[in-house]
């Protein structure tokens, strides 16, 4: 009979017990391309959507990533695509204060990632088809759709290499604020009221090794409930935000590793 064990690691069907990984674990992902345009936003608008305590950092700006991710560790060297939105925010705790991003959500073309990054650090994955970037006379497209039906078009031209005051003004952006956050809510079995309900944070690490300065644009698609009856309300809460100002966008290439012992995912408090 299989018994569980209390500091086991598991994930569903948890009675087959966990997959041994050669090599033993290891997060690293190395050869992540990423697209990266941000853009203000309403930010009264935008706060509806961050759960107390969250609450919009100085500015209301949003963050949409593409990233191509290749030779992945734990997953044998296959690799998946994503596309997050995330919004700058501060984390208000009673023990925890934070800055940095709360995930709005994340669409991913993969089941695998999807499922361990809901259960175990709770970030909001859900599934889109997501082909790899084209690269055309030098303009960066990525898209995302489900059933068939378009969610979002990203791209970005006029790609240049970043001066020295860019990447010191970027590096001086980011201090302190490596803090990607999000919040776990599992339903209770039936879907009625939270078996789980809580904010999290989900440290990784980035290696860039190339790095491109350019011109972003977003175009998000109105959706109905036939057209993408499982996601339509988020693809249209999205869209409806509105963009002010568009910030320089990003494109990188390099390496991320998601297993840091010393600063593992873990619940906020």
């Amino acid at each position: 009979m299989f018994k569980f064990d209390p500091q086991g690691r598991y994930l569903m069907p948890a009675h087959f017990g966990s997959p041994r990984i050669e090599g033993g674990p290891s997060g690293w992902y190395h050869d992540v391309t990423t697209m990266n345009v941000s853009y203000l936003t309403d930010k009264d608008e935008l706060a509806a959507y961050l759960p107390d305590p969250f609450a919009i950092a100085n500015e209301a700006l949003i963050t949409v990533t593409y990233a191509c991710s290749k030779k992945i560790d734990w997953l044998a060297g296959h690799g998946y695509n994503l596309i997050s939105v995330n919004a700058a925010a501060r984390f208000n705790g009673e023990e925890d204060q934070l800055e940095g991003s709360y995930a709005l959500v994340v669409w991913e073309n993969l089941a695998d990632p999807i499922l361990t990054g809901r259960e175990l650090t709770g970030i909001p994955k859900i599934f889109a088809d997501i082909p790899d970037h084209s690269v055309v006379d030098g303009k960066w497209h990525c898209t995302a759709s489900h059933f068939e039906n378009r969610i979002l078009d990203m791209s970005i031209g006029d790609l240049t290499p970043p001066t020295i005051e860019e990447i010191a003004a970027a590096q001086k952006a980011r201090a302190g604020k490596d803090n990607p956050m999000g919040w776990r809510y599992l339903p209770a079995v039936g879907g009625f009221g939270a078996a789980i309900s809580e904010p999290t944070t989900f440290p990784s690490e980035n290696v860039i090794t190339e790095a491109f300065v350019g011109d972003g644009q977003i175009d998000w698609n109105h959706l109905t409930w036939e057209q993408n009856p499982t996601q339509f309300h988020i693809v249209n809460a999205l869209a409806n935000l509105p963009i002010l100002e568009y910030r320089p966008a990003i494109v990188t290439k390099g390496s991320s590793n998601l297993f840091l012992p010393d600063r593992w995912s873990r619940a906020l408090r």
